[in-house]
């Protein structure tokens, strides 16, 4: 079992308190929480201060992926599973897929994790709030979803619904028949964001990635089946979004797993 030291405990435990100055629900009174730290690595929302079974490793936050899933090389998939985010608060594994990840990652943490209940991710700060008396509406857009997370954008002046999706490093994926790369105007809960570099694939759905979500403080409430955005003025200065920034994401060639989470074969 891996355990924090005191000096990082500490630390998370100030940017839980730093971060509640600007979010929606700043004036509400405390709840039940649980605050997880993240690194975006690579793009890819990384639980830092988790762990499966009693070991640290490689575990990506993965929004739309139904089921956690567990590289069979890192634990055993046919024993029972157990995640676990502080001294006192572990969470059951009931029920993961086995899927080999490619090294990418030990484990997709998914929606079954969190048994029906909220998380918050707080790009700005580096934290996932673990929230068990749900969303806290406050300034948000919501979104009211069936099925996978999902939230509404408009794409060259098209209204679409896109999967909310924390297991994709890129901007957004468009359905395409073919692999490609373009430039198309983006605006998401009333933001507008010009002319965006976006990845055409072959996926049933659009799907919205790292590279647009950590502009925002997104909340997720599996239990109500509600998505909430808050535009966070604090990431306008964070990695651009725009196509003629020279910023791009490499093609990496995705596939689509069995439980509908995008799995990278490559993260440059």
């Amino acid at each position: 079992m891996r355990i924090l030291p005191k000096s990082l405990t500490l630390v998370f435990a100030l940017l839980a308190a730093a971060c509640t100055s600007m979010v929606p629900w700043r004036n509400e009174p405390l709840r039940d929480e649980v605050n997880l730290g993240f690194t975006l690595e690579n793009n890819l929302v990384t639980l830092s201060t988790v762990t499966i079974d009693g070991r640290a490793g490689r575990f990506l936050l993965g929004s739309a992926t139904q089921r956690t899933v567990l590289d069979p090389a890192f634990v055993n998939p046919r024993r029972t599973h157990a995640l676990q985010l502080t001294k006192k608060e572990t969470l059951a594994l009931a029920s993961p897929n086995a899927i080999s990840l490619g090294g990418v990652a030990d484990a997709i943490i998914g929606a079954d994790a969190w048994r029906g209940r909220a998380i918050t991710i707080n790009y700005h700060t580096g934290l996932v709030t673990y929230q068990k008396q749900g969303i806290h509406p406050g300034e948000m857009t919501l979104y009211h979803y069936t099925g996978e997370p999902m939230i509404e954008v408009t794409v060259g002046g098209a209204k679409m619904n896109a999967i909310v999706d924390t297991s994709s490093p890129d901007t957004l994926v468009l359905p395409a028949a073919q692999s490609s790369r373009g430039n198309v105007s983006v605006q998401i809960a009333g933001n507008d964001f010009g002319t965006v570099d976006v990845r055409y694939a072959n996926v049933a759905r659009a799907r919205v990635g790292n590279r647009l979500l950590s502009r925002f403080l997104v909340t997720i409430d599996y239990g109500q089946r509600l998505v909430g955005l808050w535009f966070d003025p604090r990431n306008a200065g964070d990695a651009s979004t725009r196509a003629d920034s020279g910023s791009t994401v490499a093609d990496d060639g995705s596939e689509s797993a069995d439980n509908g989470s995008v799995v990278f074969q490559r993260v440059c």
